[in-house]
Parts: structure tokens; sequence; C-alpha cells
């Protein structure tokens, strides 16, 4: 009896050669990513071969698109942001401008409309947070200052865009578009626009203040029952029925409600093992969306355009990233960190895709534009690990051009050097503390409540900033520089403190340290007991690993215990 397989060819062949293409990508060291696109692509109307149905690739793509945004919801870190607001909120927003605007100006010398050339650029302006994540983490800058910069800037970018993907189908008429077919007709374009941002207002007034407490008890009385599937179900069926639900009753975008299901979920005693337990499904979803966006994709213009493609990978590579960067050199961060910030937002992915599937959708851009950012994300997403593997012979080129570097990096900033009214008796016999983390936070407490003198060396501007609010010594800079040590006074430290960092870092530390004052004593912070057995036997200073030093105070606590309990006369 004949029956419907469209599902189940597109699942076994997109997944199939997803794997062997995503497979390809990582034996290349590139994002696995790049390998499910080109999976679409040959499974394409575009291409010869098996051609899967586009009805339901796009279906599964809506799936994709709200697990992506509830993973994007899950990540986002207010605390995280706001430790970063003062280059990140303005950095990223100015950054769109200016990556909007050049994609405008080509779009308009190639005559296109207004709309089309502002859906283009706006486009063009959103990096991926998937392949950010993906290349910050194999390299190890995630939890570095550089790396929560550049995360703090793309999750301004994402809530910019979740904004656009918001506003855009009510000004699509206004901007020479169509309307979408459950849109709200109205013939005053501003009423329809202010009709859409209340009822946004109304459903986010609806989360933070019903679905921030609902979701995470409703979560937290299915985790008693001990069913680990339930628990699973009961994260998916929030995930997509408050998407689901913010369309149908709120008249706003799935991927908008499906962000802020992340977001609740998130506020969940439970959200690390929701986080676990449904990555698994979060990230097949995620494969789909690629694959249907690699079959949108017409391999064509590659040859039809090739001009066009070169200026959009052009605007992409070079015009968003140096202007990423001389934005961070003009907030007076270094160099290194203008470097990665930039390699982070070389590149276009997700919110690209999604905004350009809009546009077509309101009738604000041809397939042939689409096309042009499909490819552009090609690419750039191809590129940006080669990207990323330049800043350090681009740092290394800067830094023996001392001109060079003296032009771009920190001219005059006071943050770089100690206040001139700090009292010069105070920088003798003075503890240099580098980071001030967590680790760096609870020394500094100590210290100072014994009234030991203390410097707080730090990457982060905005720390050193409200240190200094605070009335604590502080200077910012790389400690790897020996510039900020030297504006520590190492020379006249009884003792230097390093918090958790890279080894090669705690070796360039230490050195500059001992040159300017051979007398030091070094106090270092390791992560795990490898790199502590490393740092000890290349005779460093002295090390500190977290879950040895807690064993030692566990066991000493426990064997004073017991001396008690033995020293104890014997009751009857």
């Amino acid at each position: 009896m004949p029956h419907d397989v469209d599902l189940i060819i597109l699942l076994a062949v997109g997944f199939g050669l997803a794997l062997f293409f995503g497979y390809i990508a990582a034996r290349l060291r590139l994002p696995p990513l790049i390998g499910y696109l080109v999976a679409g692509i040959l499974i394409s109307p575009n291409t010869p071969g098996i051609v899967a149905d586009m009805k339901l690739a796009n279906q599964l793509a809506e799936l994709g698109v709200m697990f992506l945004m509830f993973g994007v919801g899950m990540h986002f870190s207010l605390s995280d942001l706001l430790q970063v607001r003062r280059i990140a909120l303005p950095g990223a927003i100015l950054q769109i401008a200016v990556a909007t605007l050049l994609g405008i100006g080509v779009a308009m010398w190639w005559d296109w409309s207004f709309g089309s050339a502002l859906v283009f650029g706006l486009s063009l302006s959103c990096a991926s947070t998937v392949v950010l994540l993906k290349a910050l983490g194999d390299r190890g800058l995630l939890d570095s200052v550089n790396g929560k910069i550049a995360v703090g800037w793309l999750l301004v970018e994402d809530l910019v865009m979740v904004l656009v993907l918001v506003l855009l189908p009510a000004m699509a008429v206004l901007l020479g578009g169509k309307e979408l077919a459950h849109g709200a007709a109205s013939s005053n374009i501003w009423l329809t626009i202010g009709l859409t941002l209340l009822k946004v207002a109304g459903f986010i007034a609806f989360m933070l203040i019903i679905g921030k407490r609902l979701v995470p008890m409703i979560m937290q009385f299915v985790a008693r029952l001990g069913s680990r599937e339930l628990f699973t179900l009961t994260v998916v069926a929030a995930a997509v029925s408050i998407a689901y639900g913010s369309y149908a009753v709120f008249g706003v975008s799935m991927a908008l409600g499906a962000f802020f299901a992340g977001m609740v979920v998130k506020e969940s005693d439970f959200s690390h093992r929701a986080e676990e337990e449904t990555l698994p499904l979060r990230e097949i979803f995620s494969i789909l969306f690629f694959v249907s966006v690699g079959m949108l994709f017409d391999p064509r213009i590659l040859l039809e355009q090739p001009l066009q493609i070169l200026a959009v990978v052009a605007i992409i590579m070079v015009g968003k990233t140096l202007a990423a960067m001389a934005l961070v050199l003009f907030f007076r961060y270094p160099i290194n960190t203008a470097l990665t910030v930039g390699a982070s937002l070389a590149q276009i992915g997700e919110f690209s895709f999604i905004l350009a599937t809009l546009g077509v959708t309101l009738g604000l851009l041809t397939l042939d534009a689409q096309n042009l950012i499909l490819a552009g994300a090609l690419f750039s997403i191809t590129l940006n690990s080669f990207i990323f593997s330049a800043i350090e012979p681009i740092q290394r080129w800067i830094r023996e051009r001392s001109h060079l570097a003296r032009l771009l990096e920190r001219s005059g900033d006071p943050l770089a050097m100690l206040p001139d009214e700090l009292d010069q008796t105070y920088l003798r016999d003075q503890v240099v503390m580098v980071g001030y983390g967590e680790v760096g936070r609870r020394i500094t407490k100590t210290l100072m409540q014994q009234e030991i003198k203390v410097v707080i060396a730090e990457e982060n501007r905005e720390i050193v900033e409200d240190l200094r609010k605070k009335g604590i010594a502080a200077v910012s800079g790389e400690a790897t520089e020996p510039s900020v040590l030297i504006q520590a006074h190492i020379m006249h430290a009884r003792l230097l403190v390093l918090s958790p960092m890279d080894i090669i870092d705690i070796h360039r530390i230490v050195d500059i340290a001992k040159q300017l004052n051979p007398r030091i004593e070094v106090l270092c912070c390791a992560e795990s007991h490898e790199e502590a057995d490393v740092i000890r036997k290349d005779n460093v200073g002295l090390v500190f690993y977290a879950k040895e030093e807690m064993a030692k105070t566990m066991s000493a606590h426990i064997l004073g215990q017991i001396e008690r309990a033995h020293q104890a006369p014997a009751t009857h």
C-alpha cells in the first residue's frame, strides 16, 4: 500500500549528507555547519540528484529557528552583559549601524529599493552566535576578558535582531513590501507599528510576571517525579508552546517567544539539567535549520554575480571587522581585544538567514538577494577560523612597530596609570594582584580587611573604573605588557598573586616581574591538577589548586574532629 515518505527521505538523506560533510568540515578545522549548508545545497531543487520536499524543510526550519532562539535565551546572561556593558552596548549598536549603512550603500548602488537595501544591510550586520561560541571555545577564550566582551557584543546584536524581527512585518508595507497573511490590516502604518510594540510589551510583561514564576514551578514539580523523559518533555513543551502561544495570542514572532522561553527556563534551579537534556534535540533541529537554509541557495549565483558576492564578503569581513576594531580601540581597550572582537564579528550566520527568509516572505528581498546573503555566510564562516589564526601574527607585527602600537593602543589612557594623588608610600611592600575574578575578589577583600596594601592589574576597564570608585588602587591593561606591571609598581612589591590564567601568560608575567623585582614572591592559582603540576615543575612560584586546597582543609577538619573525640572523657 503506497504511503507518503517525503519526511523520511528528507531526514534520512539530509542527516546522512550533513553527517558526511560535517565530518569533512571538522577534519578541515572548519565549523561543521559549513558541511550542513553544503548538504542542503546538494538536496535542493537547484542542484541535480535527490530533491527533498521544500515545504517540509521550511516547516522543520521553523522548528530549528525556535530551538536556536531557545538556546540563545538559555545562554543569555544579563550579569555577563552588564560586566561589559560600557563597550558591548554602544559598540554593538554603532557597529550594526556602520555595517547596515555599508550594505545599504552597496545595494542602492545596485539600484535596489531602500526597503530591500535596509533588510540586506541588517542581514550583513549580525554575526553568528553559534560560530562565535565554537571559535572561542576551541581557543579557550570563552572565560577570558576578550571572550566576554565578544559574547556580550553578540548578545546585544542578538537583542537588536530580535527587535528587528518583531518590527519588520509591521513596517513591511511602509518599506515597499507586503503584509503577512496573518497581519492586522491597517491603513495607518504607525498605528500598526504601535499595536505591534504594544503586543510585544504585553508578551514581555506576561513572561516576566507570570512565565518567570510558572515555568520554573512546573519544572520543579516534574523534577520531583524523578522521570528523565518527563522532565525533557516539560522543557521542550515549554519552548514550543510558549513560542506558538506568543504567535497565536500576542501576534509576535515565534522566534521571540522561543527566546523568552529560554530566558525563563534559565531562571529555574534546574536550568543546567534542562540545557544538558535538551541539547541533543536542539542540535538536531539546528542541523535541520542549516540544511534547509542550504536548500534555498542557488550555486549558479557564484558564476552569475561574482563581483556582488565579493562586495558582500568585503562588507562582512573587512568593513564590519575594521569598524568593530576601531570602536574597541576608541574605548581604549588593548590591540589584542580589538583583534579578538574584530575576528569574532567577521562572519554572519543564523540571524542573517532568518532575516533574509523573512525579507523574502515580506516581498522586501528577491531570491537573488537572499542567495547573496547565503553566499556571504558560506564564505565568511569558512574563512573565519583563518581570521582567528591571524590574530597572533598581526599582534606581533604591530608590537614590533612600537610607534604603531602607541598610535593604536591606549594613548594617554588615564586608567592605564595609577592616579597621581595616590600616596607614594602606599606603593611600597604592596601586593600586586593580577586579575580580579572570583578568586581575586576574595583575596583582595581579605587583604584589605587586614589593612594590607593591594594594587589590582585587570584587563577589563569597567572593573578598573568600579574599583577606583571604591578607592581601590587599580590599573587597566594586560599584565603580559611590562608597562602594566611598571604602573603597578611591581619593583617595590612584596608579593605577586596571579589569578587562574593561561600557563604561557603566567610565564610571561613572572619573567617580567622577576626582571623588575628579583626578590618578589609569586603565588599562582591553577584551574586543574595537571596545570598545577606543570607550574610546580617549572618552579614559577607557590601553586594553589582549589580542589587540592579544599581536600587539605577538609582533611585537617576531619582529623581535628577525630582527635577531639579521642581526647574527650568517656561518658556513661
